[in-house]
């Protein structure tokens, strides 16, 4: 499998690692951290000498009631990281974590080069229009609602049959449209209970059927710190037991905090598995 990010072919049957950089005042983990422009490249660029191929950019937290941010604030606060960092690293592959369509084609525009969108264009009805029409990766997950709404939302007749179908018909949509590069994203913590998240973990083999690219985001979220009994800052080790796990199980994508340790998990994966 292979998505075209700026000319450039990306071979997912290897998985790779995309490094979070939040440039929110509340994120669950790292809010308010990287908030001034020499601490952002310095991250980014342990980031990517750690190993990351794809940095993923938001500045819209999507964590559980997360407060609400105008799309103009949100514009102002990723559209000068996206220029800075593809200023400092030309080859930079940039995601934009964003469910708006004038962001992701704004951020595109400036030099990112793929989008990922939590509602998989539910919460923007020209999101799957603009990606078709600037043709980039485009990474769907799942949700439903909003973040402020999400965890109101978690009965499924059969969760893991539900999602199964939430994917078939948006893949299909999007088809309809020409979009081709699609990666799935089962949406960790998005919409679901904490048993709900391990139930969703102990099948993702299964959504192998829809035959596109699995993205697993689990770094430090809740569904580790709390069956734990910690933190997010103390969910490390957590995170890479439930990383290796999400590779033997398929995924092509980990997005995590800490990239070192999940370049190990594919590293240690890829010669078990081989």
């Amino acid at each position: 499998m292979t998505i075209n990010c700026k000319g450039k072919l990306i071979d997912l049957k290897s998985p790779k690692v995309m490094g979070i950089l939040n440039i929110t005042p509340d994120s669950f983990y790292d809010g308010g951290i990287h908030k001034d422009t020499s601490s952002i490249l310095k991250q980014v660029e342990k980031m990517l000498i750690e190993g990351a191929t794809f940095i993923d950019v938001g500045a819209y937290s999507s964590r559980p009631n997360a407060d609400h941010v105008s799309e103009a604030e949100e514009l102002k606060r990723i559209l000068p990281i996206v220029e800075l960092l593809v200023k400092e690293f030309p080859e930079i592959l940039l995601s934009i974590d964003t469910f708006r369509s004038k962001i992701a084609k704004q951020c595109i525009e400036a030099g990112a080069a793929l989008i990922n969108d939590i509602s998989a264009g539910k919460l923007d009805d020209n999101m799957l229009e603009t990606i078709a029409k600037i043709r980039v990766p485009y990474i769907m997950m799942h949700m439903r609602g909003t973040p402020q709404t999400m965890q109101q939302q978690t009965q499924y007749d059969d969760l893991t049959k539900d999602i199964l179908l939430y994917f078939s018909e948006r893949i299909a949509t999007a088809r309809n449209l020409g979009i081709i590069d699609l990666i799935i994203d089962p949406g960790f913590g998005f919409a679901k209970t904490l048993e709900q998240n391990f139930e969703l973990m102990n099948s993702l083999e299964l959504f192998k059927i829809i035959e596109k690219p699995l993205l697993v985001g689990v770094s430090r979220k809740s569904m580790i710190y709390k069956t734990l009994e910690t933190s997010a800052k103390n969910a490390l080790n957590g995170t890479t037991v439930l990383n290796t796990i999400g590779l033997q199980k398929g995924a092509s994508i980990l997005r995590v905090h800490d990239v070192k340790e999940a370049v190990e998990c594919v590293k240690l994966v890829d010669v078990l598995m081989c």
